[in-house]
């Protein structure tokens, strides 16, 4: 069976070496490598930026049956919305965005110390150098898994000076690739992927109201996920026209919680066109991603979306993206397949999707068909 790729890397690119995407030094040279350059057809346009999309705007402390309304309005158009009032602590907000300041401010050779390896999700990443040749993403990002499962006893709390065991794996993980000065990073980010997870499971429970399968149904099947954490840095490009941040693309998860700073440069397509999705203070953007779209039977698409660049100041945002346990098998719930929906896609686990965007594909507009098509193929091919 052959193995679905997209633009595998070529030594033999860039004089003979990888391309090294250097941001202190990139960022301000108006000659930027060819690998960065967008075509014409891809690249964007000012008239984007202009083109602000209507995100529905959810206040998730208002009454349960009007945020039901709106969420799945929003899912059933594109699949992308915002909330206020979600009960996350604006300092902590606050700290994240400092400490990843701290991080992508470091010289290259410190941040290379959580380098990412080959068929990873997880490390410290400056653009696909190294695994795509053409249509490289102007950005940098820190990413590291997170498990909402724990070993301890259901009745064994932590002691006051103990952190719960999942936010300590944030701090190992930060300890074991960058060393004791980032201890503090962990205890940020250990505390952010919690609230995260809290938040998400929340969201859960009024998808699958939207869905009519009961609140309880997608947060049961999400307790105890196998999520991801993202830090984005976007320096500033001499060439914003040309590049992009992050090219098309659905994201494979399930659902993305995002905090942007107040630089913009999230667009979705939508309408035909590429819009704008503005800031707003205090406000998560969140996304259905292709896992969901699964499990929803296709009742909720995931929506492309890219992120551009500028040639003024760096754009950053943090990244949750809630996934299923590994190995749990995602299927869509009776309720939602009859004669009138039939089965959509095949079942899978989040292990399998991820592996495959990992070590054989590039995220793009049409991962999950691209998956579907490769499950099928391997269903199909003789013992």
């Amino acid at each position: 069976m052959t193995m679905v790729q997209q633009q595998p890397w070529n030594s033999s690119v860039g004089g003979g070496g990888l391309v090294v995407f250097d941001a202190a030094r990139l960022s301000g040279q108006s000659e930027i490598p060819e690998q960065f350059l967008w075509p014409a057809e891809e690249s964007p346009t000012p008239d984007a930026a202009e083109d602000e999309l209507a995100v529905a705007l959810i206040d998730l402390s208002g009454k349960a049956g009007d945020v039901v309304r709106q969420v799945g309005a929003a899912c059933e158009l594109h699949g992308f919305f915002q909330v206020v009032n979600h009960g996350i602590d604006p300092a902590l907000v606050a700290e994240a965005h400092r400490c990843m300041d701290a991080f992508f401010t470091l010289p290259l050779a410190d941040k290379q110390r959580a380098q990412r390896r080959h068929g990873e999700s997880c490390g410290y990443a400056s653009s696909f150098t190294g695994r795509f040749a053409t249509k490289l993403p102007w950005k940098e990002t820190l990413s590291w898994s997170w498990s909402s499962s724990s070993s301890s006893r259901p009745d064994q709390q932590p002691q006051p000076e103990q952190q719960p065991e999942q936010q300590q794996q944030v701090v190992s993980y930060f300890l074991e690739h960058l060393g004791e000065d980032f201890r503090r990073h962990g205890e940020v980010y250990g505390r952010y992927c919690s609230e995260m997870s809290r938040l998400s499971l929340e969201i859960m429970e009024v998808l699958g109201a939207c869905l009519g399968v009961g609140r309880a149904h997608f947060r049961r099947f999400f307790e105890g996920n196998d999520s991801m954490m993202r830090l984005n840095y976007y320096p500033a490009c001499q060439r914003p026209l040309q590049t992009l941040g992050t090219g098309p693309h659905c994201d494979p998860t399930s659902l993305t919680i995002l905090h942007q700073d107040d630089v913009g440069g999230l667009q979705v397509f939508a309408g035909g066109r590429w819009r704008s999705i503005r800031p707003h203070a205090g406000a998560f953007v969140v996304n259905i991603g292709d896992t969901f779209m699964a499990l929803s039977n296709g009742r909720y698409r995931s929506c492309l979306h890219r992120a551009v660049v500028n040639s003024r100041v760096p754009r950053r945002s943090l990244a949750f993206f809630l996934c299923p346990p590994m190995d749990r098998l995602v299927t869509p719930p009776p309720e939602l397949v009859d004669a009138d929906h039939p089965r959509a896609y095949p079942d899978f686990t989040w292990r399998a999707l991820l592996d495959f965007t990992m070590r054989h594909y590039r995220a793009d507009m049409r991962t999950l068909q691209a998956f579907t098509e490769w499950l099928q193929q391997l269903h199909n091919s003789p013992a």
